[in-house]
């Protein structure tokens, strides 16, 4: 066998090794006593929103990032962050323009990223393609 077959095999080995390692294991469903404490929410899936209250495009997101945080509170988190104003809170994100969105699984992942100006529709889009049928759980506010 030759050396580099030898050496594919192993990095195969090892990535499939690793994906069973790090695959989340599935738990049995839970009951909770009447009268028992109710366990904490189940971690929800965010929207980061990385920008700056002065940049034009990252304005123009401000109205539809306050709607979704309304319309879908309990069912998605969107935090936004001010990269101008809090040049360290930006850095882990290797972010290369503003605005950019990032998709958050609730275990931390991220799923995908969106840069520019993202219509509403848009970003309800990204996150069915992701497999979140999101419901709105308030009406939506009119101006």
């Amino acid at each position: 066998m030759k050396p580099t077959s030898v050496i594919l095999i192993v990095v195969v080995a090892a990535a499939v090794v690793a994906v069973i390692a790090l695959k989340p294991a599935r738990s049995a469903p839970t009951t909770v006593a009447p009268g028992a404490a109710t366990p904490a929410p189940a971690p929800l899936p965010r929207l980061i929103n990385l920008g700056a209250g002065k940049c034009i495009p990252c304005k123009m997101m401000e109205p539809i990032r306050e709607e979704l945080r309304t319309a879908y509170a309990g069912a998605l988190q969107v935090e936004f962050i001010d990269v101008w104003n809090d040049k360290g809170a930006g850095e882990g994100y290797g972010i290369r323009t503003i605005p950019t969105l990032i998709y958050v699984a609730p275990d931390g992942r991220e799923l995908a990223r969106q840069e520019g100006f993202t219509a509403k529709a848009d970003i309800l889009a990204q996150w069915t393609a992701l497999g979140y049928d999101l419901k709105p759980t308030a009406a939506p506010s009119t101006p």
